[in-house]
């Protein structure tokens, strides 16, 4: 039954600000401080010796350019008299250039010794990246990883801490797709992200301080056009935000269309339906292109943006540094040096610029996946919780009232007992109240008003497990996982022996079917029941519940998918089941519940009629007119 309601964080949810799921996805990476400091460390090592290196290799470059300059100069004088020289002569920016190399001497070529010294340190001070670079992804893998674990053990805990009625207003489909597709693409974008945004913010922290180091005034000309970036930035994230969520808002509710067709598609064909539910994929799979498309085009926009600024950069920096040269302000090496430097002072704001649409959409999809960890849990159970002395399965309803919406009332003041032992059948049109009323005693709902009493003890006042241990439950909709035939028996008591798993089988009437099939009870059934029937799925699970041997046993429509024979045979096996325990039958067919010892007809979440068949026949009331309806013959003949 579909309750009324919207699924909390679902599609139609208008979209939050990032910064508080950013830093809360950066909290849960926090969590292992060990590995993030390991990271933390072998990434600045590896900045900072990458960093290095070009500065180092500049001095290789000045070593070979004052080889070349000095080759030409006369041998035997000092280079000050070499650069007066060249002044007198009239050569004064030729004088100032020779005047600043250092490592200049007259006459003297390139000093190859010095120039390979120094290209081994440079390739040391690579390798050392590397290796650093390499240990930082390795802890990287390990912490996005466990991170992403950690989540969805989070994320596995929470589903089972919430109420049916979250499960109720959801779409399958859509809640599929936040625990599969948004948490792979939150670890896709941690993997991708983190380890790119650590290298690019120390990349341009390490290069920032070593360009001041080589030149301020090159270093202002760099940086002019940084804070451009950034506003740039700012202004087309905030356009593309939007997309980014309606993007995976989107693809949750392609899977639940898809989902739905999937499970249905029989009927679809039998209906003739196939062409409106294409068009229905259509109109969603279009509108997860139209969001896609927009988010990844806005958010692209911003790499070009900033390389056409790093080119700008690279011509001014170009332009300035070789005037200094000139001057002798500068030398070569440095020059040569800082437009390097340049280069990859634009390279990590590229890349923080081409990864803010992964970033956007991984914080997106952890948004979602908040959405479900932040939701209204069940009420938790008492911490004096008390647990019936004895099991016999009396239950009391004692003016009980409950309903799904405030403003629409559903069960008002329901008041009945029912004796240990006893079979009460549930009868009504649909929407009486029929399912929800056992959904009380399951406490899958908490009642608004009243109480629930199980052998003398208010359920409110037991925890869940203990009040759910007494129960075995057959809904209409059977369910099975994939497995052996034996081991869905054994779901209803793992500690079975195998004669009980047999002897459960037997009573159920699924031993003789099993007994034919080539594997018996190692036969493998997969999730949607396939090798078995409709009506063979729902003994295995009437089979589950005899297992379990519960104080109180509800069965919903569940003989439904059986044949009559074999119908009557199931019911024979309740009667034996049954002994100091009591069932909850909910039926449609009355001729299932004409042995009930009590007999609620409900109608508007009331109890109309109470009574056995024939009292209530001869009472003429709702329930004749329930049975009327079937057995218009039957009651004819009787009257």
């Amino acid at each position: 039954m579909t309750r009324p309601g919207a699924i909390p964080g679902g599609p139609d949810q208008k979209p939050k600000d990032f910064g508080p799921a950013l830093r809360r996805l950066l909290a849960i990476l926090g969590r292992r401080r060990w590995v993030l400091g390991g990271v933390l460390l072998s990434a600045v090592g590896s900045v900072v010796l990458n960093a290095l290196a070009p500065r180092i290799l500049g001095h290789a470059t000045d070593l070979i350019f004052a080889g070349v300059i000095g080759s030409r100069l006369p041998a035997g004088i000092s280079r000050a008299d070499a650069a007066a020289g060249l002044r007198a002569r009239g050569d004064s920016t030729y004088a100032d250039l020779v005047g600043s190399m250092t490592h200049l001497t007259p006459g003297r070529g390139v000093d190859f010794a010095a120039v390979g010294n120094v290209l081994m340190t440079v390739v040391l001070l690579y390798a050392g990246s590397s290796a650093l670079a390499w240990l930082m992804g390795f802890l990287l893998n390990t912490l996005t990883q466990r991170t992403v674990q950690s989540l969805r053990t989070d994320v596995e805990a929470k589903v089972h801490r919430l109420p049916l009625s979250y499960f109720d207003g959801s779409q399958r489909g859509d809640l599929l797709s936040r625990v599969t597709n948004d948490l792979d693409n939150v670890s896709q974008s941690m993997q991708q992200t983190v380890n790119q945004f650590l290298n690019s913010v120390l990349m341009v922290i390490a290069i920032l301080a070593v360009m001041l180091w080589i030149s301020p005034l090159l270093s202002l000309v760099a940086v002019a056009t940084v804070p451009l970036a950034f506003l740039a930035t700012a202004f087309i994230a905030k356009r593309s935000k939007p997309h980014f969520i309606s993007q995976w808002s989107s693809t949750g509710s392609l899977n639940a269309q898809v989902e739905e067709a999937f499970t249905g598609h029989e009927l679809i064909k039998v209906y003739g339906r196939r062409d409106e539910v294409e068009a229905r994929f259509d109109e969603r799979n279009a509108a997860l292109f139209e969001s896609s498309w927009r988010a990844q085009f806005i958010s692209g926009t911003i790499m070009p943006f900033i390389m056409f600024l790093g080119n700008l950069n690279y011509v001014a920096v170009a332009v300035v540094g070789g005037l200094r040269v000139a001057s002798g302000s500068l030398t070569l090496g440095e020059v040569q040096a800082f437009i390097q430097y340049s280069r990859q002072f634009t390279q990590p704001l590229t890349q923080l610029g081409s990864m803010f649409n992964l970033m956007q959409s991984g914080v997106a999809s952890a948004e979602r996946i908040f959405d479900i960890l932040d939701a209204e849990e069940e009420v938790p159970d008492p911490a004096d919780a008390a647990s019936p002395a004895e099991d016999h399965g009396r239950i009391v309803f004692d003016d009980v009232s409950f309903r799904y919406l405030p403003d629409r009332p559903l069960i008002d003041s329901l008041s009945l007992v029912a004796e240990p032992g006893h079979m009460v059948a549930i009868v009504g049109p649909t929407g009486a109240g029929k399912t929800t009323l056992v959904n009380l005693i399951m406490r899958f709902y908490d009642v608004d008003a009243g109480v629930i009493a199980l052998d003398g003890v208010d359920t409110g006042r037991m925890t869940r497990d203990d009040l759910r241990e007494r129960t075995g439950m057959v809904l209409q909709d059977s369910w099975l996982f994939g497995g052996t035939i034996r081991e869905n028996i054994a779901y209803g008591d793992p500690d079975a022996s195998e004669d009980e798993v047999i002897e459960a089988a037997r009573v159920s009437h699924v031993d003789h079917f099993v007994r034919i099939l080539p594997d018996g009870y190692d036969t493998v059934i997969d999730d949607e029941g396939g090798g078995v029937s409709a009506g063979e799925k729902q003994l295995i699970t009437i089979a589950r519940a005899f297992l379990a041997k519960p104080t109180i046993l509800i069965l919903d429509e569940a003989t439904s998918s059986v044949d009559t024979r074999t119908e009557l045979l199931i019911q024979q096996a309740m009667a034996n089941l049954r002994t100091d325990r009591t069932s909850f039958v909910i039926a449609h067919r009355l001729s299932t519940v004409r042995d009930a010892d009590t007999i609620l007809v409900m109608e508007e979440g009331r109890i109309v009629e109470q009574g056995s068949h024939d009292e209530l026949l001869t009472a003429r009331g709702a329930y004749h007119r329930l049975y009327n309806s079937q057995f218009a013959g039957a009651v004819g003949g009787s009257d």
